[in-house]
């Protein structure tokens, strides 16, 4: 007999009665384990057999930058080496257990920034050990042990067999997330913007069918509005100073100028804002001087300019004819498209500008718009019906136009409506999109083919 056995057998003649397990020294890992009887050999075996199953089943975890196997159980006497894998700073233990004459060493792992801890198991005369790597502070896999079984993975954001969740660095969570709230596809309120698309419009009509003139007065109170906005959206955002004063004084005598005088009258009270704009500006010093009134001659131009040739509309005596026409002509472009759009858009039109609008809310906004134009210039105006065609068609592309520039103005200065004052709609400004260079188009149009 080697000198090995004899040292084994003076050792176990020496031994004490058995007491609790102690940790065996590194010079008796190397011993082979004591023999036992067929039968418990057999148990121990089929034990060790289903260990290493196990084991081969168990999950890798994955780091970002580094991995970590986990570590096979071995059968009693055997030896399992430790594994180490480095990265960039953490680090991940594996987990250890202990069996009857032998011991599988745990192993390490290591990954960027957080750890992740393995969990004990022991199995009678083998172990499967679990190994975890954690990755940026979140743990990847867990591992669970049992008596006979390999490690099983287990994520760290779930709990395993109904139990909490397992944590590796990342925060815990109990049951699954609840789903996001789908947003409305109609992308705003749809009751409130209706029932204050009612209201404008009754006050439009009446003001038409009762005093046509006043129809004047609800262009200027929603230009002066809309001119609020507009400057105090540049003032807050971009830090441009709109001339307010000279753009609203301005702006009505616009609006109200265009009454008597026609476009002769508008012109020359623009051409005056502009003036008066370049001179309110300059106690200001030179810096931010360009910028300002460039602001301040865009909000004159974009703003009553454009107004003032609705009302133009009104004077000749078909003048509710001709402001009902041209309403009803950029209603039905509004909203043919936002069907169209709601209910079969699916290719954007301009999706770094407008990314809900698509071509087929604008085949549907050319459909509505033809059809409100040689309905409205046919019985209203007693024109023909390809002049319906022309002129719908056109006040689609202006309106469409129109709703594409307030988009782009928007975004450039980083906000979603102008305004707050109307529900459901957003400000006055954001309902003029279409209607103002619309208004350009409508008289243009309208004069050649019906001519007052």
């Amino acid at each position: 007999m080697s000198q090995v056995s004899e040292e084994r057998d003076e050792r176990v003649s020496d031994t004490p009665p058995p007491g609790p397990a102690a940790e065996p020294d590194p010079v008796s890992r190397l011993e082979p384990a004591p023999e036992t009887p067929a039968g418990q050999r057999k148990s121990d075996s089929a034990t060790n057999a289903r260990a290493e199953s196990g084991a081969a089943a168990g999950n890798h975890a994955e780091s970002g930058d580094g991995s970590a196997k986990g570590a096979k159980g071995v059968p009693a006497g055997g030896l399992a080496k430790s594994a180490e894998a480095a990265s960039k700073g953490g680090s991940a233990k594996g987990a250890k257990g202990a069996a009857e004459g032998g011991l599988a060493e745990s192993a390490e792992a290591a990954s960027k920034g957080g750890s992740a801890k393995g969990t004990k198991g022991a199995a009678e005369g083998g172990l499967a050990e679990g190994v975890k790597a954690a990755s940026e502070g979140k743990a990847a896999k867990g591992a669970q042990g049992g008596p006979g079984e390999g490690a099983k993975g287990v994520p760290a954001s779930k709990p395993a067999n109904g139990g909490p969740a397992a944590s590796g660095g990342g925060p815990e969570t109990s049951g699954k997330a609840e789903p996001e709230k789908k947003a409305s596809r109609a992308g705003r309120n749809l009751p409130a913007a209706i029932g204050v698309g009612l209201l404008l419009g009754a006050a439009i009509i009446v003001s038409l069918l009762t005093v046509r003139f006043i129809f004047i007065g609800v262009i200027a109170a929603a230009i002066a509005v809309g001119t609020f906005e507009f400057s105090g959206v540049l003032r807050r955002v971009a830090d441009t100073r709109v001339a307010l004063i000279p753009v609203l004084v301005g702006g009505q005598a616009m609006i109200w100028l265009a009454w008597p005088f026609g476009r002769e009258g508008a012109l020359t009270a623009f051409v005056l804002t502009v003036l008066a704009c370049l001179l309110w500006r300059l106690p200001g010093g030179a810096k931010g001087y360009v910028r300002d009134v460039s602001a301040s001659v865009f909000a004159a131009a974009y703003l009553p300019l454009f107004g003032a040739f609705a009302a133009m509309l009104v004077p000749p005596h078909d003048g509710v004819g001709r402001v009902l026409t041209f309403l009803i002509g950029v209603v039905a472009s509004d909203t043919g498209g936002y069907i169209a759009g709601v209910l079969g858009g699916k290719h954007p039109m301009a999706p770094t500008i407008s990314p809900k609008k698509s071509w087929e809310g604008f085949a549907g906004s050319m459909v509505a718009g033809i059809v409100a134009g040689v309905l409205t210039i046919s019985l209203m105006l007693d024109g023909h019906a390809w002049q319906g065609v022309i002129f719908g068609a056109a006040i689609v592309l202006t309106a469409t136009l129109g709703d594409l520039v307030e988009s782009l103005i928007k975004r450039d200065l980083g906000i979603k409506d102008m305004g707050t004052l109307l529900p459901g709609h957003g400000g006055i400004m954001d309902r003029l999109d279409s209607l103002l260079p619309s208004a350009v188009v409508s008289w243009l149009l309208l004069s050649a083919f019906v001519p007052a």
